[in-house]
């Protein structure tokens, strides 16, 4: 059996924990999904499941296959995408993860265009603020915010961010605006996840003076906490982004500007093999256009 196949047929059901369910996703019958994992194990030599009625789970060996066996068909995809469709016409699958809200924001709109100028594109997005692993995954393209650990990946820098801090109109009047950093920590403060988190806001030109605060108020998403913010239940630590409709519309005030810290960079990362694949190509350059045409925030 064709090895691309029963690569395919493992990762599926490791994907989705089961043979029916990787049978309906490749299309293929349970028992062709079956055999391919089986032809796997024979020439392997090695078990890769634990079967049971209930459940599939991989064993050790299929746990240290799984994700090697991504970046093979990932490598495969990319090979066979410059080969049919030649290095200028984006086709395919663009796989891109990005932020949360920034990806609504700002990545979304540039996938939306490109979909739209090229028929034989089509798009998958992974928004989440937390970093994956890029080549394991089979991502095309990772957005990332903030200083990047040193890594083989290519990276691109597209722009920048700012850090904010906000509070409602009627928060301010009841309790005044903060006029330093060390007033901060008297003030009710809401924290939570995103590209920011914790408890330690950083302020100054390097932004080494730190100021450690009292949450009132964690929350797990960030349209929470601007939404928290926009009730009045304190100060929030944003990026400019993910405040700036909030800010436009007067719903929250930027404070202390003139002590925020160093922008943080927005950078475009990706294995160095996925360069001559033409859907990568376009997207680079669609967000690098996108950063150019407008601030975000």
């Amino acid at each position: 059996m064709d090895r691309f196949e029963t690569l395919t047929a493992f990762v599926a059901v490791a994907d989705r924990r089961g043979f029916a369910a990787a049978a309906r996703a490749l299309n293929i019958s349970p028992p062709a999904v079956t055999r391919a994992v089986a032809a796997l194990e024979r020439h392997l030599g090695v078990t890769l499941f634990h079967r049971s009625t209930r459940a599939v789970s991989l064993t050790d060996e299929g746990a240290a296959l799984l994700d090697r066996a991504r970046r093979i068909l990932a490598e495969l995809r990319e090979a066979e995408q410059i080969v049919i469709g030649g290095r200028s016409v984006p086709r395919g699958q663009l796989y891109v993860t990005a932020p949360v809200t920034f990806g609504r924001l700002h990545v979304l709109p540039v996938i939306d265009a490109l979909l739209a100028k090229h028929d034989g594109l089509s798009a998958r997005m992974m928004l989440l603020d937390r970093n994956v692993r890029i080549i394991e995954e089979g991502i095309d393209v990772a957005v990332r915010i903030g200083t990047l650990a040193d890594s083989a990946l290519r990276v691109v820098g597209i722009g920048s961010v700012r850090q904010t801090i906000v509070a409602s109109p009627a928060y301010l009047a009841e309790h005044g605006v903060p006029a330093s950093p060390a007033d901060v920590c008297r003030h009710r403060c809401i924290t939570g996840s995103g590209v920011r988190v914790g408890t330690a806001w950083p302020f100054g030109s390097k932004g080494d003076m730190i100021v450690n605060v009292a949450a009132r108020m964690t929350l797990n998403t960030i349209d929470a906490t601007i939404a928290a913010a926009e009730a009045g239940l304190g100060l929030a630590n944003v990026l400019s982004y993910q405040a700036a409709d909030a800010i436009a519309g007067g719903r929250l005030v930027p404070l202390l500007e003139e002590h925020a810290p160093p922008s943080m960079p927005v950078s475009l990362l990706y294995d160095a093999g996925r360069a001559a694949v033409p859907a990568v190509r376009v997207f680079i350059e669609a967000m690098r256009q996108s950063a150019r045409q407008g601030a975000w925030g």
